[in-house]
Formats: structure tokens, C-alpha cells, sequence
């Protein structure tokens, strides 16, 4: 009779994939179109011939809301990066950020730079100078022009990101992520009130509890229902707000001909957060449109690259064509760009992802050593005469 060996325990089975989030993909994407909606027809410009919000009375008033595109962006970028940090390491997170953000946003500032200084200089008068700082991304910090102005939320997310990594550094987990989300946004908010401008400006200030909303709802899709996370997400959520109106307020005013309403800037910014919570934490996280795919794939490149572009095809299509005419036709230029810039993305992206991740995974080299100056031994020194 042969002895059965005890059997080794199967491995635990590893966990399933999350579905992707279909819906994020299209949530995304009507955030860059309001974007575009609002610099075309409600934020000041000089290429219509007329202020944008008199030539669309009626479509610049509601498209001065999509002003608030951005906000919607960084509560969604709150929920995606954690989401795509979680379980990895740091070379993995920087390798994914550089290659997402970069090799489109070259693109964009060559082409919006040749545009302004070579096509269309009536546009905006920038330097050679100004755009090769521009294609750092870090132009903000040095006080150097940004080349196209939507390059703002950029540097938002870039510091964001760098927050990220160093949470990775020191390691996700549940409870960290709730610490983080609880104590960040109350300091950049002590830090601005203080005047604190350099501490200000890396924790973000205004734009933190968003950030922090977006990961809290992550946490929510992940984990599910949980006191502390919903009173933290409130408290983030009211801190927005706080910080958002008066801001949009202010900016809205001066560059629309309209007053914009206090109670809708509020009433959007809770709807930034309720929208990614209904993508998570509802049936709609099921929903199965993969065609939203594509189509959420567009929105980086198409905030890109529409402002410049855009205005140029209106400044020399309005005085002939329709206005309605020409909305369309420079809606359709934009995507076509922004298509066009997504193939680049698609092409450059992974091969920059990997050589970023490779570099940072290799180990720096030591330095070869010289040769070691050995201490003479007794009998190798000259000996005195007997």
C-alpha cells in the first residue's frame, strides 16, 4: 500500500479584476465638452467679433457653467489615480503619470506654439522661450506664461500626482488613505486662510478636497459603506464648496458678460461628487457601453488642444459663415485634432512608460573602487643595521 503525501494547499486565488467603469469613460468626456462649450461661446474673446456671451445669449449663460469642467476632472482624477496606484509601487505610479501626461501634452505645445508664433500670432503673443519652458509642465512654478492658459489644471494635477507618490512610497492601506483624506484638505485650507503662500501652494489649496472626495469615493467603491468615509466625504464636500464659488464667482464675472448664479456653482460642485458617486456606487458602475471607451479617450487631448485651435477657426470662418456654422465646424476641427493627438498618445505613451519604469528600476552604479594602498608589514621595511 503506497503512503498518500499530505497535498500542498492550493495558492489563494488571485483576486478578480474590477469591471472597468464605463460610465467614467463618458463622465470624462461631457466634462472636456463643457470645457469647450464655455471657451467658445461664453468665456471673453475677441474672435467672434463680439463679446462669445452676445453672440449666444442663450447657450453662452448655461455654457458659462462649464467653467466648472475642471473641478469635475480632479474629483475624477481623485478616484482614478488612487484606484490605479493601489497595490503598486513607485516606479509603476510615476512610470503610468509620466507616459499619461506627457508625450500628448509635447505634442499639444508644439502644435498650439507654431500656431501662435508662425500662423495666427493675433492669438496670443508668446516666445520661443516661453513655449520650450511650457514643455516641462513646471511653467507655474518658475513664473513663466503658460502657452495656452487651460495649462493651469495641469500643474494641479502634477502636484497631486507627487502627493500620490510619496503615499505610495509609505504605503496604501485603507486607514492611511482616510488619514490623508481627513487632514490634507484642513491644512491647505489653514495654509491659504494663513497666507502661507509656498505651503499653499503644494497642498494644493482650494483644489484639495476634491482630490481628496474623489479617493474617499474610491474607497467607497472599494471597500463599501462606511460611516467615518461618508462623514469625511461631507466634510470635503462642504470644503469645496467653500472654496469653489467664491473662486468661480469671481472668475466668471470678469470673463463673461454674465452674472452667474452663486446657488448653480454650488449646487455643480456637489454634482461633481454626486456624478462619481453614482458612476461607483450605483448600477451604473455595471453599465457595458465599451464604445465609451474611445470616446473617454479623446477627453485629454481634446482639452489639449481645443482653446488656440478653435478660436483660430472661428476668427476666420465667423465673418462669412453662420454662427451656429461655425461652432460646429470648429467643434468638428478640435475632435479631429484631439483624434489625431490620441494617436500619438497611443503610439508614444507605452514605449515612454516603459523605458521610465525601467529606469527607475535599475539600480544606480556603484563606483568601481581603486586599488587599496596596503600597510607595509614589518618585514617589508628597510631594517637597521645589525
Amino acid at each position: 500500500m503506497t503512503a498518500t503525501l499530505p497535498s500542498r494547499p492550493p495558492a489563494p486565488a488571485a483576486p478578480a479584476a474590477r469591471p472597468r467603469l464605463y460610465a467614467l469613460d463618458g463622465l470624462r468626456f461631457v466634462a472636456a465638452v463643457a470645457v469647450v462649450l464655455y471657451h467658445f461661446t461664453a468665456r471673453w474673446s475677441e474672435v467672434w467679433g463680439a463679446d462669445p456671451g452676445d453672440v449666444f445669449p442663450v447657450l453662452g449663460a448655461w455654457a458659462t457653467y462649464g467653467a466648472l469642467g475642471p473641478e469635475l476632472f480632479f474629483v475624477i482624477s481623485g478616484f482614478v489615480i488612487l484606484m490605479t496606484a493601489w497595490g503598486k509601487d513607485v516606479p509603476h505610479v510615476i512610470a503610468s503619470r509620466v507616459a499619461r501626461l506627457y508625450p500628448a501634452y509635447w505634442v499639444a505645445v508644439v502644435a498650439t506654439s507654431v500656431l501662435l508664433l508662425w500662423i495666427w500670432p493675433l492669438g496670443k503673443e508668446i516666445t520661443v522661450g516661453e513655449a520650450l519652458v511650457n514643455l516641462t509642465m513646471i511653467q507655474e512654478l518658475v513664473d513663466v506664461r503658460h502657452v495656452d492658459g487651460v495649462y493651469w489644471t495641469l500643474w494641479t494635477e502634477l502636484r497631486f500626482y507627487l502627493l500620490m507618490v510619496l503615499m505610495v512610497a509609505w504605503g496604501l492601506t485603507r486607514r492611511r488613505v482616510l488619514w490623508f483624506a481627513a487632514l490634507w484638505p484642513l491644512a491647505a485650507e489653514v495654509a491659504a486662510t494663513a497666507g502661507w503662500t509656498t505651503v499653499s501652494t503644494w497642498l494644493i489649496s482650494g483644489y484639495a478636497p476634491l482630490f481628496a472626495g474623489g479617493m474617499l469615493l474610491y474607497l467607497l467603491h472599494r471597500h463599501g459603506h462606511s460611516a467615518p468615509v461618508w462623514a469625511l466625504l461631507g466634510m470635503n464636500v462642504a470644503l469645496s464648496v467653500h472654496a469653489v464659488v467664491p473662486a468661480q464667482l469671481h472668475s466668471l464675472s470678469a470673463n463673461t458678460v454674465f452674472t452667474p448664479s452663486a446657488a448653480i456653482v454650488a449646487g455643480l460642485v456637489v454634482a461633481c461628487f454626486l456624478l462619481v458617486g453614482a458612476v461607483a456606487l450605483t448600477p451604473l458602475r455595471h453599465l457595458g457601453w465599451r464604445w465609451l471607451v474611445p470616446v473617454g479617450a479623446l477627453t485629454y487631448p481634446l482639452y489639449l488642444i481645443h482653446e488656440f485651435w478653435g478660436w483660430w477657426v472661428i476668427a476666420h470662418l465667423s465673418p462669412y459663415a453662420h454662427r451656429w456654422v461655425t461652432l460646429a465646424v470648429a467643434c468638428a476641427v478640435v475632435l479631429a485634432l484631439a483624434k489625431g493627438l490620441h494617436e500619438v498618445e497611443s503610439r508614444v505613451g507605452p514605449p515612454v512608460r516603459r523605458a521610465v519604469e525601467q529606469r527607475l528600476r535599475t539600480p544606480l552604479p556603484t563606483p568601481h573602487p581603486g586599488p587599496v594602498a596596503r600597510t607595509p608589514t614589518w618585514s617589508a621595511l628597510p631594517q637597521p643595521p645589525r
